[in-house]
């Protein structure tokens, strides 16, 4: 049963950061915030708000992650590590500048937050998420994520605010390898050896009980 702490440890150990990539050195000092708010009400406030909370819960909320997080997914979508049809195309002309300073820009903005609608869902998924598995086969989610879901700046995004719906799908795509599976997406990979031991009720649970934390 300790195979899956081992892998994390691993992964850990060889990944320090979520990209090759950090941000003074994407965007090369200070980030143009007024640029990153004019992108943001040109392309991403569709999907994601023009502060970062999402009213579609299919479109995850970035308001409140990590700065360098975001700026790593956008470079990942960039680069075809994390695969996403729509994000590849908005991601496709932004420079490293670009990018940085949209970590920026959605790094200060406030969250709004979300809610768990099914009590009975969030109370099995909070033992999980706190707790982990008995038997050590799945860790608990807040030693990345953090016991209020804000997660670890640089490496691991902010859960709190997201909706049940998109936290769910996300971990079915861990699960299925959909998301993950490219060798350079070390913490996808944790996220997959995860995933795979969860039943689709266990993701459920976690997904709704992650939406309302605040």
């Amino acid at each position: 049963m300790r195979s899956i702490a081992l892998l994390i440890a691993a992964i850990c150990w060889f990944t320090t950061a979520p990209s090759a990539i950090g941000a003074e050195e994407a965007g090369g000092g200070k980030p143009d915030l007024a640029n990153a708010q004019k992108i943001v009400s040109q392309v991403c406030a569709a999907c994601h708000g023009a502060d970062g909370n999402s009213t579609a819960p299919a479109n995850p909320s970035l308001a409140g992650q990590p700065a360098q997080y975001v700026t790593a997914q956008l470079q990942h979508f960039k680069a075809g590590i994390r695969m996403n049809l729509i994000m590849a195309s908005m991601a496709a002309p932004l420079t490293p500048a670009d990018m940085s300073a949209l970590g920026a820009y959605f790094a200060q903005q406030t969250p709004k937050g979300s809610s768990a609608k099914n009590k009975e869902l969030a109370e099995k998924g909070q033992r999980l998420f706190r707790g982990g598995r008995n038997d050590g086969s799945v860790p608990a989610c807040s030693a990345c994520h953090s016991p209020d879901g804000s997660g670890i700046p640089a490496q691991y995004p902010r859960l709190s605010g997201q909706s049940a719906e998109y936290i769910y799908d996300q971990l079915k795509k861990f699960k299925s390898g959909e998301r993950g599976s490219n060798d350079k997406d070390g913490n996808g990979k944790i996220m997959m050896a995860i995933a795979v031991r969860l039943a689709d009720e266990d993701m459920r649970a976690l997904a709704e009980y992650a939406a309302g934390l605040h």
